[in-house]
């Protein structure tokens, strides 16, 4: 029953009128956060140590050629911030969401400030909104220090020049500014996901550091995933896909459907975990101080409801989906390696000055076959091997060149040159203005899962 306390005012109100606003309960988590030495040598090192790795890397004359754009990290600023998010995506997101979302409801287990917490803010509900709020903010610095260090490094240590995209297309570099800008932000939906498993790894195993691991963990599970011979709706069902599907904004035209699928699929698990660990923070008996997790909880209210969610989205996308299997045949693969090969053999036209030519002149095709010709010709694997076909204006002989692929899970490939020399033979070539590397020697290329790109 209320009781009334002086002048007419309710116990009710007395409580209610007591309740810290969430914005205040933000800035007292989010000073909390900063406050702490790990975090913000976590800050200086995202916005600082990007920067010097890229400026470093591109005065090099060994480039990381086996990492998607690294070869053309010594000629445009926008291979760095490319090639670190990679780098991150693969471990250092992982690890920053452990570190600050996976920890954010644990310390307070730790420190047994729980009491103490809770008589300051009367709510529960607001402190689960302004601790997530905080990390999130923190995780957001983290991402765009990442981005902007390693974009200037590349332009203080290389400058604004052109981009070699997937397909051997040069991408003018406003046009690659653009781009790069909008797969760091799609890198933000797997961001937002694994955050989320930190939080409800944070609040479901408390103190313990299982639910700290849980974020990378997980990371690691979906990166063996996508390594393994998979369907590609499995492979898009699984929220660490838009770490890789990046790579379709770098072709013309755009590969943009597994990009959003991914995005899609990412953010429902964000929103997902974050509800199962509201719901698991709010039905916590405070009382209790020797609380130390609930695996029973973390188990029918976390990993349940996820598996579920996993097994929905892999049918959701085989039913939306027109591709089967891996998503790699020949005929795509044949498309993709004629359509970068006829884009960079301009490109070395240009640089040797000879006299123009158009791809439509050209007419490069690709007979390409997995395995000598034995067996299924699709998937991945490094045993697929092209030969290119192409025309000249006013040369009778077709000229042609070799390739050995090696073709990812993911679609992604590396095209190594196996002759002739006076092609793809040789690491540099030699231009006017001294040697240059040779852009048909070795090109990364893509070869799309889904069947909704035009074949022309």
């Amino acid at each position: 029953m209320t009781t009334t306390v002086a002048d007419g005012v309710t116990d009710d109100s007395v409580a209610r009128s007591g309740r810290v606003p969430v914005s205040r309960s933000y800035r007292f988590e989010l000073v909390k956060l900063v406050s702490q030495w790990r975090i913000r040598l976590l800050v200086l090192a995202c916005w600082i140590a990007p920067a010097l790795f890229v400026a470093g890397v591109s005065r090099q004359s060994t480039l990381p050629s086996d990492t998607l754009f690294g070869r053309w990290m010594h000629a445009t600023a926008w291979a760095g911030p490319l090639v670190m998010l990679g780098f991150a995506g693969t471990w250092a997101l992982p690890l920053l969401t452990s570190l600050v979302a996976g920890d954010v409801f644990a310390a307070e287990d730790r420190l047994g400030t729980w009491r103490h917490l809770l008589v300051a803010v009367r709510s529960p509900r607001r402190i689960f909104v302004a601790k997530s709020l905080a990390s999130l903010t923190v995780i957001l610095l983290l991402v765009a220090g990442l981005a902007c260090s390693s974009a200037v490094g590349g332009l203080v240590a290389v400058g604004n020049q052109p981009l070699v995209g997937l397909d051997g297309h040069l991408l003018a570099p406003g046009d690659a500014a653009v781009r790069v800008l909008l797969a760091w932000v799609a890198a933000l939906a797997p961001t937002l996901a694994l955050a989320a498993i930190g939080l409800l790894g944070s609040v479901a195993l408390g103190r313990s550091p299982m639910g700290l691991l849980l974020p990378p963990l997980v990371a690691l599970g979906m990166q063996v995933a996508q390594m393994l011979p998979l369907p590609v709706a499995v492979r898009l069902a699984l929220p660490g896909y838009a770490f890789i599907s990046w790579n379709g904004l770098f072709t013309s035209p755009a590969q943009l459907g597994p990009l959003l699928i991914g995005i899609a699929v990412s953010l429902v698990w964000a929103v997902l975990a974050t509800a199962l660990a509201y719901l698991l923070f709010v039905r916590r008996d405070f009382t209790n101080l020797a609380y130390d997790g609930s695996g029973r909880r973390a188990i029918t209210i976390g990993l349940l409801p996820l598996a579920g969610l996993t097994v929905l989205a892999v049918a959701a996308v085989a039913v939306a989906t027109p591709s089967t299997g891996s998503g790699i045949n020949q005929d795509k693969v044949q498309r993709s390696v004629a359509t970068a090969f006829a884009h960079l053999y301009r490109l070395q036209t240009r640089q040797l000055h000879r006299p123009a030519v158009t791809e439509a002149q050209l007419r490069a095709t690709a007979a390409c076959t997995k395995s000598d010709g034995q067996g299924a010709q699709e998937g991945a694997g490094n045993d697929w091997r092209c030969v290119v076909t192409w025309h000249l204006p006013g040369v009778a002989v077709a000229g042609t060149a070799v390739y050995q692929l090696d073709i990812g899970s993911d679609g992604r490939f590396v095209a190594d040159g196996d002759g002739p020399k006076e092609v793809n033979g040789y690491f540099l070539v030699r231009t006017s203005t001294g040697d240059a590397p040779n852009p048909l020697w070795q090109f990364d290329g893509n070869v799309e899962l889904l069947d909704t790109t035009s074949k022309g």
